[in-house]
């Protein structure tokens, strides 16, 4: 069983940045794959950025050059650091892991995920 614990998130004026956390234990920052995802209202699931247990980072279109993706192992710790935030960033903002490393490879799809926190709102004003 993977355990997540989210903290950050919050509201921020446009061009501003967020920082969100997810905290896990080490075994899960070392070898699964470890994502952050985000769903606006009326809309679907979709990928922000995640990594594997390679170290190799994947962004969405919307937010490559923007937003960053990390994980500190020593702390156990996964982060996405998000810079020059627009309002249409305003989503709730999920970590998630998984296990099985041919599903969540290279991938953004949520639905590749098994494992999820309840989410963090971020919201970004005019």
């Amino acid at each position: 069983q993977v355990q997540l614990v989210e903290s950050g998130g919050g509201s921020v004026q446009t061009g501003g940045s967020l920082r969100l956390a997810c905290a896990s234990d080490t075994y899960t920052l070392r070898y699964y794959c470890l994502g952050w995802f985000r769903q606006a209202p009326g809309k679907e699931r979709e990928g922000v950025a995640t990594i594997d247990s390679a170290g190799r980072a994947l962004y969405g279109t919307s937010v490559e050059g923007r937003f960053s993706i990390s994980k500190d192992t020593s702390k156990a710790t996964l982060y996405l650091q998000m810079d020059s935030l627009k309002p249409e960033d305003t989503a709730i903002y999920y970590c998630a892991a998984e296990t099985r490393l041919t599903r969540c490879s290279g991938s953004l799809d949520p639905n590749e995920y098994t494992y999820w926190r309840q989410g963090t709102q971020v919201t970004v004003s005019t």
